[in-house]
């Protein structure tokens, strides 16, 4: 049997999660936590063989982050992160944390039960990048904009940006004038505001 450790805040999700894995004979659900604080020690005491990991739990603790800190430190244990939010960093930065697969939460508890599988086979699972739309139309910005984005959006001076990314403080004002200049923005606060207001960047996540 496949056993999965549940990292959910939402208690009529765990439940359903729960509820839909125990019903079938592959999965036994080994433990089911609603903050990612505790999901690297509930990994070493429980030796799940996959985490459902929620992006955003308990307390504002990030799912990306314990996800990150479970494969460095278990790297034989499959984790897919799951979110309800479309902002639209969470797939890439997903990726870097070392996730398998990337689920949105509207899609139906079926779809979860064959991503496990699919993990435990080897398989990756990631949706396409949204596509985000700006003046000028829809324009790619870079990874590297899109974490000068992210700092901006959380109101972050050139400075603590430079920090933040290990950058220098004239690669941010580059950056921010690539960005501008893709977006047709006059500004990086309406930039952010652009971002923050449709739902692409949550500055709390």
């Amino acid at each position: 049997m496949i056993k999965v450790l549940i990292v959910e805040d939402h208690k009529s999700m765990r439940d359903a999660l729960r509820q839909m894995l125990e019903q079938s004979k592959e999965f036994e659900v080994v433990g089911e936590i609603p903050g990612a604080n505790y999901a690297l020690l509930y990994c070493e005491r429980k030796k799940p063989d996959v985490v459902l990991m929620d992006i955003c739990t308990e307390g504002n603790v990030s799912g990306l982050d314990a996800t990150r800190m479970i494969r460095k430190e278990l790297p034989d244990i499959k984790v897919v992160i799951m979110t309800a939010f479309d902002e639209v960093s969470f797939l890439p930065r997903a990726r870097d944390a070392g996730a398998h697969a990337f689920i949105y939460k509207r899609r139906s508890l079926e779809y979860f039960s064959e991503v496990i599988r699919g993990v435990m086979e080897g398989k990756t699972f990631f949706p396409e990048a949204a596509s985000i739309t700006f003046p000028t139309g829809e324009t790619p910005l870079t990874r590297r904009e899109m974490d000068v984005l992210r700092c901006i959006c959380k109101h972050m001076t050139n400075k603590e940006i430079a920090e933040e990314l290990f950058i220098s403080e004239n690669t941010v004002k580059y950056h921010k004038s690539n960005m501008l200049a893709k977006t047709g923005f006059s500004n990086s606060v309406d930039l952010a505001f652009h971002m923050i207001l449709n739902g692409w960047i949550n500055p709390l996540l």
